[in-house]
């Protein structure tokens, strides 16, 4: 077994590998960036080498000074984790040429793997089911408007050497697909070095599943089951499961066969996963293969009770693998969330800032892999995983439940984040229904994502708990803000929330209060105190928790399994005169673009003085090597640019101004 081992990435799959490494008694060594020198996985590792500037092109991404980093340290081997030098065929050359062992599978099974193109081909003839379309480089968007026609609409424009939903887009006409493919190439460009892309048929209604798999170096492969992947955002997972709620046992069965037939054709080693997509029919086609390991990797672990990881450094040090398929079982369920430094209310936009306070949850069933900390910087130059989320229980419908209380009580601020919009996702009943497709948040939020107003037909059970979670918050300030409580006499309050008004009355009773409202009584307590961010309740029988901040002039906000309230508690008088009151009108900014999101602006469409028509494209700003194309809201005419190309942007900056 290895002695010491460097791992090449950072953040959260780092301090993954770290914690199976320390358990099996194996030294660590981190690489950092300038921007890393104080990350968590620097600070939980043995050692740490500094590699370079904080561009990952400058660092993560250079080949040469990782290989001399595992020089300096004695280093005998390398986990590569997830993305930068993970899928790179001359990462692992290099690293063989040097003597030092790369944790992961051969260059030539990641070669055949990575090319999108090749790897289909490959999969055909070692009788795997792909997906119909045109698997050779296709030179410019009139041979792929040719070949789209042949095809079939709709159609996947796809980049040979993707991967995390970068250089693909979806395209339904003509016009699309030629406005698609110079975006896709450029992405991929971008991204990975090769503008080759490719087209195949999309499937509709499709399932996104994928079969784990683990092959060593004595010719053993097995499958490990699979999971669902189906909760995509711009083809990136948001929430995966284990195992797939859609699967019966003939399907399952023959995916996991395909997927070992696959992997047993390129002599497969180390863990690797052959993903799927899976019409309403059960029909599965072959996508593509991972030859790395997973982001969901933990919902596998949780329902096979297996380390991925130790797995993968044991077949690296040249053990067998100690069972065969027959000895793999399953028990439970498990379903992962990703909690990203993004604002889903803009478009998901990525965000960047500090974590001022950093509060995972804890619980039963509940598993939380990350790598940041509190007062840890969420920096432009990497992915803004803040962390992922995992809920086990015995059935789905409790994992569910867990993972719904999990996020209710996973506590962020100093960035926006998706929080709210994961909770939002586990309590639709389509979610529970386990009716998912790869079109699942494109329809639950065709107008993208916002709290449902009041009196949308949205979630009644989430409001009712917060408007009692604000109702115990007055009460709680009221003893320790004036010494004194509620009395022993029922009070009559008005809540409003988000400016609609709700009658309620309040008797203290016991520990804690009888709460009634609109005709409901209820029976809550809590002991939350001023300051601190989470309010957990006892509603009747039950437990529950809301997120809560106060907000000038007594205001709070409050937040339970995706709704987010603005809440005020008052005397029926204060709320009658506060009616009075005229609102303030917000700042017209109607004429002018702002910058979504700190980022670079990589090219500007138009000049002052031209005429553009709705939806047609202004500029582009790029952020963590995603393009974002803002397009015109109307017709009108332009009156001012305010930046030019290249000059990096604050969010909110104005970038140009309409007449």
């Amino acid at each position: 077994m290895f002695r010491k081992i460097l791992i090449a990435n950072r953040g959260e799959i780092a301090c993954r590998v770290i914690r199976t490494a320390r358990r099996m008694g194996i030294a660590t060594v981190a690489v950092y960036s300038e921007a890393d020198a104080e990350a968590l996985h620097v600070r939980e590792a043995d050692e740490a080498v500094p590699i370079g500037p904080p561009p990952s092109s400058e660092s993560y991404l250079r080949i040469d000074r990782i290989v001399e980093a595992c020089r300096m340290t004695g280093a005998e081997a390398v986990h590569p984790g997830y993305g930068f030098l993970s899928e790179r065929a001359e990462f692992a050359t290099a690293l063989a040429d040097a003597g030092i062992v790369f944790i992961g599978p051969t260059p030539e099974a990641i070669a055949a793997m990575g090319d999108k193109i090749a790897s289909k081909k490959l999969a055909h003839e070692a009788g795997v089911t792909t997906v119909p379309g045109h698997l050779d480089t296709i030179a410019n968007a009139d041979r792929a408007v040719n070949i789209a026609r042949e095809i079939g609409y709709p159609v996947m424009i796809k980049a040979s050497a993707g991967g995390g939903g970068k250089g693909m887009r979806i395209a339904h006409t003509d016009a699309e697909l030629r406005d698609g493919f110079s975006g896709a190439q450029h992405e991929a460009r971008s991204s990975f070095g090769d503008d080759r892309v490719f087209l195949e048929k999309y499937i509709e209604e499709p399932r996104h599943i994928e079969i784990q798999v683990l092959g060593d170096a004595h010719g053993n492969i097995v499958h490990l089951g699979e999971r669902e992947c189906s909760i995509q955002r711009r083809h990136q997972k948001v929430i995966e499961e284990a195992p797939s709620s859609f699967l019966d046992a003939e399907t399952r069965h023959a995916m996991g066969a395909q997927a070992v037939a696959l992997a047993r054709a390129v002599g497969y080693r180390s863990a690797g996963t052959v993903e799927f997509i899976v019409d309403r029919g059960r029909n599965f086609y072959f996508l593509e293969m991972n030859t790395r390991l997973q982001v969901e990797h933990p919902v596998t672990e949780l329902v096979t009770g297996l380390d991925l990881v130790e797995l993968m450094i044991r077949i690296a040090a040249g053990e067998t693998l100690p069972f065969d398929q027959a000895q793999v079982t399953h028990s439970g369920w498990a379903i992962e969330a990703r909690v990203y430094a993004e604002d889903p209310q803009r478009n998901f936009l990525p965000s960047i800032g500090r974590l001022v306070r950093y509060r995972p949850p804890e619980g039963e069933g509940v598993r939380v892999d990350s790598g940041v900390f509190e007062g840890a910087e969420i920096a432009v130059y990497y992915d803004p995983m803040i962390a992922k989320l995992v809920a086990y229980g015995r059935s789905r419908e409790t994992a569910i439940d867990r993972l719904g209380d999990a996020l209710d009580a996973f506590y962020i601020s100093g960035v926006r984040h998706n929080v709210a919009f994961l909770a939002a996702i586990a309590a639709t009943e389509r979610f529970r229904a386990g009716a998912l497709s790869t079109d699942f948040i494109a329809d639950a939020f065709p107008d993208g994502f916002a709290p449902p107003p009041i009196g949308s037909g949205g979630p009644v059970a989430a409001d009712r708990v917060i408007l009692l979670a604000a109702v115990l918050a007055e009460c709680r300030l009221r003893v320790h803000e004036g010494g004194f409580g509620m009395g022993r006499q029922e009070q009559q309050l008005t809540v409003k929330l988000d400016g609609h008004s709700h009658a309620v009355s309040v008797r203290p009773e016991g520990q804690g209060y009888a709460i009634d409202s609109e005709g409901e009584t209820c029976f809550a307590a809590t002991d939350w105190r001023p300051g601190q961010p989470l309010l957990h309740l006892r509603l009747d029988d039950r437990l529950t928790t809301v997120q809560i901040e106060r907000l000038p002039g007594r205001g709070l906000r409050l937040a339970h399994r995706g709704v987010i309230r603005r809440a005020q508690v008052l005397p029926p008088r204060a709320a009658a005169l506060l009616a009075l009151i005229p609102e303030k009108a917000p700042a017209d900014t109607s004429r002018l673009v702002l910058s979504p999101m700190p980022g670079l602006l990589t090219s500007v469409a138009v000049e002052e003085g031209q005429e553009v028509k709705a939806g047609e494209p202004l500029v582009v700003v790029e952020a963590m090597k995603m393009e974002n194309v803002l397009r015109a809201e109307r017709d009108g005419r332009i009156a001012k640019l305010c930046a030019k190309p290249g000059e990096s942007l604050a969010v909110d900056q104005v970038i140009l101004e309409f007449e």
